[in-house]
């Protein structure tokens, strides 16, 4: 059950046109985003950075999205990940390579330059941090320095979704709890619950 109540779409017509973006992108509008709208600038700000950090530049969007996914399971905050396990299969990342995100160092479903940018969400997600030079040498093998901006950028952006979303138990929709059900085996909505 969640901490704060997600405000109703209707009370928020300002936002129409990308909540719309969501529904097509997503196929559902997050709990998340209507929390924050209680704080409209708040949600404005996130949208926006949202959208530079996961939908601009050069680094494949289900690269970004598997980053954010690997984030999310560093930080153990299953909400994040139900949403991240959706986007992935939206960017067309395969169920059995969202299953082995965790395990992407040994699975030969990864690419050496996915193995560096998952391993440096890992290990950017944990606390304390325990990011390393060859972490970045590692992704300067495959990646420009203004793509490992996006993916570090990645990784902040759901370091603040993880802890938002984790301390305010955000409910969890039905359709990326029906995703991560599937394509993470075990996985579970924990606190989040799922909103039938």
């Amino acid at each position: 059950m969640p901490h704060i109540d997600p405000l109703p779409r209707e009370a928020l017509p300002q936002f129409e046109e990308k909540f719309a973006r969501y529904d097509r992108i997503r196929g559902f509008l997050p709990n998340s985003i209507l929390t924050m709208a209680r704080r409209p600038h708040i949600a404005q700000a996130f949208m926006d950075l949202n959208q530079a950090v996961l939908y601009e530049g050069t680094v494949p969007e289900a690269l970004k999205m598997m980053v954010a996914l690997m984030t999310s399971m560093a930080t153990g905050c299953r909400y994040c990940q139900g949403h991240m396990a959706n986007l992935s299969h939206v960017y067309e990342v395969p169920d059995e390579k969202i299953a082995a995100i965790w395990e992407c160092e040994t699975s030969p479903h990864f690419s050496d330059a996915e193995r560096a940018a998952l391993v440096l969400a890992r290990e950017a997600a944990g606390v304390p941090n325990t990011v390393e030079a060859h972490h970045f040498d590692a992704l300067k093998k495959h990646f420009d320095e203004a793509e490992i901006v996006e993916i570090v950028a990645a990784i902040a952006l759901f370091g603040y979704l993880n802890r938002w979303n984790d301390t305010m138990a955000t409910e969890m929709e039905a359709h990326p709890a029906s995703v991560a059900g599937r394509a993470m085996p075990g996985w579970e909505a924990g606190k989040h619950g799922v909103k039938e």
